[in-house]
């Protein structure tokens, strides 16, 4: 090993440095392929969260195909672990501190997925101390916001997240927005770029459930549009399986703007159902959105309306929506996952978002998607949602072709990224 490339460094940084040059020549010398920790699949209640991980996968499998993959999850329960060995049966799934430890010291390179921030600092931390290997961080939105998304961070916080994201051999955003926020919070990774978030290339399907639900509910192809209604704070006290705390201040906030940030999508599912023929789903996208869907979308809709509303009362795996949505004449609504998975299969999607969602929705404005993209704390704004969903149902063939210039450009970014990442590994 030539020791000069390591000269000027203090004792820690050198042992990191050369742990890290060892690891490099003895993949060269073994001939082997790499092997990567993606480090992702941060919750299951929520079909967007699971997506993060098989979008990454895809990518992987189609940039890198020689390369060995170890998943180091949150969260791979609710049947998600069948879902993705099923899709990806060479894929090897961390379990435990036995093969963590394993993962570090055989693996060459962490890479840290999507997510809705440097969701696993610590561990990415750990690995870069315990190590010395590289790492990168793939496709993340970043907020001053705190933990609990009601107060700010904390000085220190954010200059440990600057500290992480600087480490990186790359810090790819999945908006613009974040990535001019960590360069002015003094982010100084070599290469910071934009990202699409890796749901994306989510190819997940499973077109027997969905075939049987469009057929018990009447729902042709290409005859309806998906719906999807969110409040500002998803209420996670209200999930058995996450056993939160109930939130007063976050509850208070849904209540007094659940009204207004679903009046718009309500009307919009009136004037597609009453000007045209399509029909329309409500649908969700986390495990609290159905009984918000009834309540604020299905309930209080005119009868006539409402004959050809059809409103789904279960929870649903990635694959199942994959497989409806890609059916469907494209979406609308005030979640931003769905919207990201229609995109990366070519199906239109509007976007409605709000302050309390960070800067994530400005991918669309990043992706071509702007005229898309309604910000429900602008009145001016939410005053467009309506004809903006009337335009996309009247003239499919228009918004069909407005989402394939966004996906090839989404697909693009997804080359010259995952270039990025083997050039790492090279």
């Amino acid at each position: 090993m030539n020791t000069s490339q390591f000269e000027g460094l203090d004792r820690r940084t050198f042992l990191a440095a050369a742990l890290a040059s060892l690891a490099t020549s003895s993949m060269a010398q073994e001939k082997r392929p790499p092997r990567i920790v993606l480090r992702s699949s941060w919750q299951t209640v929520n079909i967007g969260d699971i997506a993060h991980t098989p979008g990454v996968l895809k990518l992987l499998e189609q940039h890198l195909p020689q390369a060995e993959i170890r998943l180091w999850p949150s969260k791979v329960d609710n049947g998600v672990e069948e879902m993705l060995l099923a899709r990806f049966p060479k894929l090897t799934i961390i379990k435990g501190q036995d093969a963590i430890k394993a993962a570090f010291d055989e693996c060459d390179f962490l890479l840290h997925g999507s997510g809705p921030s440097l969701v696993a600092q610590n561990d990415v931390a750990k690995w870069a101390a315990a190590t010395g290997k590289p790492y990168g961080i793939y496709g993340i939105t970043v907020s001053m916001m705190g933990s609990t998304a009601t107060k700010p961070a904390s000085d220190a916080a954010i200059s440990k997240t600057m500290e992480v994201l600087s480490g990186a051999r790359f810090a790819l955003f999945r908006d613009s927005v974040s990535m001019q926020l960590a360069k002015d919070k003094g982010c100084t990774s070599p290469i910071m770029e934009f990202c699409p978030d890796g749901a994306f290339a989510t190819d997940l399907r499973d077109d027997a459930k969905a075939t049987a639900f469009l057929k018990a509910n009447k729902l042709e192809d290409g005859k309806f549009l998906c719906c999807i209604p969110r409040l500002r704070y998803t209420p996670y006290w209200t999930i058995p399986s996450k056993k939160g705390a109930f939130d007063a201040t976050k509850h208070a906030r849904n209540e007094a703007l659940k009204e207004h940030d679903h009046a718009q999508l309500r009307q919009a599912i009136v004037e597609v159902v009453r000007q045209t023929s399509l029909k329309v789903l409500v649908c969700p996208e986390d495990q609290t959105q159905m009984a918000v869907g009834k309540e604020l979308l299905v309930d209080p809709l005119p009868d006539d309306v409402k004959a050809r509303v059809v409103w789904r009362p279960d929870y649903w795996l990635t694959g199942e929506a994959v497989s409806t949505y890609v059916r469907s004449a494209g979406l609308f609504g005030n979640e931003m996952h769905s919207p990201i998975m229609c995109i990366g299969n070519g199906i239109p999607a509007i976007v409605c978002r709000w302050a309390e969602q960070t800067s994530k929705g400005m991918m669309w404005r990043d992706i071509g998607l702007g005229d898309w993209l309604f910000n429900l704390d602008n009145e001016d704004e939410v005053k467009g949602i309506v004809p903006a969903v009337l335009a996309l149902a009247k003239d499919p063939a228009a918004a069909t072709a407005k989402a394939a210039k966004a996906r090839a450009f989404v697909e693009q970014r997804q080359r010259e990224t995952m270039a990025v990442l083997a050039k790492q590994l090279g």
